[in-house]
């Protein structure tokens, strides 16, 4: 299983960048390496390196079930995570909308506020 996880890692820090998964890395603890090891190897190395969704899609499906699940504290990272898969403001903006459809506009309200923070930050002059 050496190998989910060297292929998780390696896509988890293409996807989410190296600052992200070092600081990760860095707060791991003994409490937390079981499940650090179990997002690596199965949601890293066995999910997302599957062939079946570019990562692009894959971006999409979840920002769509974060917003969706309201899982705030998650969102900011997939969105930096959707940009580096190649999606742009307005795409990110599209799947936030679509999911206010079948999710719930409280729940999209809320993503559409932090997806624009992080966009913000990226670049000051947008959204």
């Amino acid at each position: 299983m050496a190998d989910a996880y060297d292929d998780g890692m390696a896509v988890r820090r293409e996807v989410l960048g190296d600052a992200h998964v070092d600081r990760a890395v860095a707060a791991t603890t003994e409490f937390t390496e079981p499940f650090q090891d179990f997002i690596t190897r199965y949601a890293w190395g066995g999910v997302w390196t599957r062939d079946g969704l570019d990562r692009r899609t894959r971006s999409c499906v979840t920002l769509a079930v974060l917003t969706a699940l309201r899982c705030h504290d998650e969102l900011p990272m997939h969105v930096r995570a959707a940009r580096r898969n190649g999606l742009s403001p307005q795409e990110i903006a599209e799947v936030l909308l679509h999911t206010a459809v079948y999710a719930g506009v409280p729940a999209a309200n809320s993503a559409f506020r932090l997806a624009q923070e992080v966009l913000r930050e990226e670049d000051p002059t947008a959204g």
